[in-house]
């Protein structure tokens, strides 16, 4: 196969891969809450593809550095905007008002 080609579909099934994250973050950014997301999973993916990168310098592989270093700029976001939001509703739920005890209940 035509080397041209190859690296093609290696551009875009890195893109493909790169880009899912994209409507989590946009919904993250939109609700601004983030408790079902795993930062663990974030982490261990941001590891992962810190690895492919080096392996496509490794490899003198363009499609794989680029897409991977795409991929790991989202998930630093994602991980950025996981902390911010996670620390708002940390705390914003330590900030809930307690219940008021009235007068007649402290016989």
């Amino acid at each position: 196969m035509d080397e041209k080609i190859i690296e093609i579909v290696g551009l875009v099934a890195g893109v493909c891969t790169a880009i899912s994250l994209l409507p989590q973050i946009i919904k993250v950014i939109r609700e601004k809450k983030t408790e079902d997301i795993s930062l663990f999973y974030l982490i261990v993916l941001l590891v992962g593809l810190a690895l492919w990168t080096f392996y496509g310098f490794l490899k003198n592989d363009l499609p794989i550095i680029a897409t991977n270093i795409f991929s790991m700029m989202l998930n630093i976001t994602m991980i950025t905007l996981g902390i911010r939001y996670k620390r708002k509703g940390s705390a914003g739920s330590a900030t809930q008002q307690q219940p008021k005890i009235s007068p007649a209940s402290r016989s």
